[in-house]
């Protein structure tokens, strides 16, 4: 397991405004897409191209798509979908699923509660996009249910991340092929499982509370 901490000026700025508790869902929204749109710069800078030829207006020349089969983009129900718009602009061709986790609260196990995936991803580069990594059981779960499916790499991007989590990870997927790309590393979680300084609850900020 690698983790990628993508550090850039417009990254940190970017995030500091989105952490601020004044900021309206729009502007969260907003700045999540924009967000994304530079973690996915470096965490494609490794997907698999080919060659192609082209016609320009002046001549014939080769240039370079992504390779088939396309990448897929899978965000996390609900917050990642907050996500996904900045991701399908950097990759416009990839194609996207969708995949729904939650805790039992009695046996603390995590159930996939909703999927709309290929039943086959042999062959696949995978992208996971969820806002928060803070305990770290629905992301390795994740990584575990695409790998089961025979994806052929998973890259797991987020905006914020938990020391806790990012060590869960690591004892849990330590001899498994998958990268993770973080805006920031906080301090820790509270007794609740926030991150701390954090930035609450991403799908609350994102699209409201739903009661």
């Amino acid at each position: 397991m690698r983790v990628q901490l993508v550090e850039h000026p417009l990254v940190a700025h970017k995030l500091t405004v989105l952490r601020k508790k004044e900021t309206p869902s729009l502007i969260f929204r907003q700045l999540t897409e924009e967000l994304v749109m530079l973690l996915a710069y470096e965490a494609t800078r490794d997907v698999a191209v080919e060659r192609v030829e082209i016609e320009t207006p002046v001549a014939t020349t080769t240039g370079v798509r992504l390779a088939r089969p396309t990448p897929l983009v899978v965000p996390i129900l609900r917050a990642g979908l907050g996500m996904l718009e900045g991701m399908v602009r950097m990759a416009p061709t990839a194609e996207v699923g969708f995949l729904g986790m939650a805790r039992n609260e009695e046996t603390l196990d995590i159930v996939t509660y909703a999927e709309r995936l290929p039943a086959d991803l042999t062959g696949r580069h995978v992208f996971v996009l969820d806002p928060m990594l803070a305990t770290g059981g629905t992301l390795a779960e994740t990584v575990r249910f695409l790998y089961a499916r025979k994806a052929r790499r998973v890259t797991c991007i987020c905006l914020l991340a938990a020391p806790e989590g990012i060590a869960r990870l690591e004892g849990e997927l330590a001899d498994v092929d998958v990268d993770i790309y973080l805006a920031a590393i906080d301090e820790r979680l509270n007794e609740q499982a926030y991150i701390v300084p954090g930035l609450g609850d991403a799908g609350d900020r994102l699209y409201g509370v739903a009661e």
